[in-house]
């Protein structure tokens, strides 16, 4: 049921508009107004779906007066939903400065959950998904490119970017560059669309095969960068042998015994021995 005076956040289809959610279609239905990045964008939608309903502009260019203009409206009881021109609101799209407002105002926002193209990639990539770094947009810029890249020499979790069909071929030069020919990344292109492909592979690889067909060039890309493997994880059976072993030892020579029975990094039992006098 629609509320009054409530902002939604309503996350639409990047491809295939069957994604979009019952929840979502009911809320633009019953809206008093949808606010979009890109109006022709969403009345196509609204469309397919048979869905009546009063547009605004809402996009990077004036969302600063017009989130003024509907705070105003959410205050006289209207209820709007926002919309990108496609997957989740605020996702390297606007609408930050609204929800802001709205929530310094007291005002309600309520999230409808749907589509997101980094999720989506991420969940087909084959790649660690328990931490993960997003980081929108890569730089234009080859310098500043590079100096972002620089920053996942030695992460151990998977970075996600968005990358455009122009800057592709560019941006996976930099990865080699920067990281090295065999850093293993994976590119999800046109996510749920027709021309879908996800490819993995290390870096070198990725950018001959993408080279020797024109057509992988093309396209919204999500870009995800495969993190270092690590030297050793400080795993249950590691844990337990330190607590066992600190009873009859010093932590330092406990620490050492256990750093090379698991070949783990000494420091990290040590600290790790730390928590365990401290609890």
């Amino acid at each position: 049921m629609i509320q009054a005076s409530h902002l939604y956040i309503v996350a639409t289809p990047i491809g295939n508009l069957k994604d979009i959610s019952a929840r979502a279609l009911d809320v633009l239905a019953g809206v008093d107004l949808v606010a979009a990045e890109d109006t022709r964008v969403a009345k196509r939608l609204l469309s397919e779906y048979e869905i009546e309903a009063q547009c605004i502009a809402y996009h990077d260019h004036n969302e600063s007066t017009q989130s003024d203009n509907l705070i105003t409206k959410l205050q006289a009881g209207q209820s709007i939903a926002l919309v990108s021109d496609a997957g989740t609101p605020l996702i390297n799209d606007p609408g930050y400065t609204i929800v802001k407002k709205c929530r310094e105002l007291g005002i309600k926002v309520v999230p409808i959950p749907g589509s997101c193209a980094l999720i989506a990639a991420l969940s087909a990539a084959g790649v660690a998904t328990d931490q993960f770094y997003y980081g929108g947009f890569l730089p234009a810029k080859t310098k500043a490119r590079c100096d972002v890249l620089s920053l996942l020499a030695e992460r151990s979790y998977s970075s996600v970017f968005y990358e455009s069909p122009h800057r592709i071929l560019a941006s996976l030069a930099d990865v080699q560059k920067t990281l090295g020919d065999k850093r293993q990344i994976v590119i999800a292109r046109e996510i749920t669309k027709t021309f879908e492909t996800i490819k993995g592979g290390a870096v070198a690889d990725v950018i001959d095969w993408m080279q020797a067909d024109h057509n992988q060039q093309k396209g919204e890309f999500v870009l995800i960068v495969e993190g270092v493997a690590s030297s050793g994880q400080l795993d249950d059976r590691a844990k337990q042998l330190l607590e066992s072993l600190i009873e009859h030892l010093p932590l330092k020579v406990a620490s050492g015994i256990v750093a090379q029975t698991f070949d783990l990094k000494k420091k990290q039992v040590y600290e790790y021995g730390i928590t365990l006098s401290d609890k």
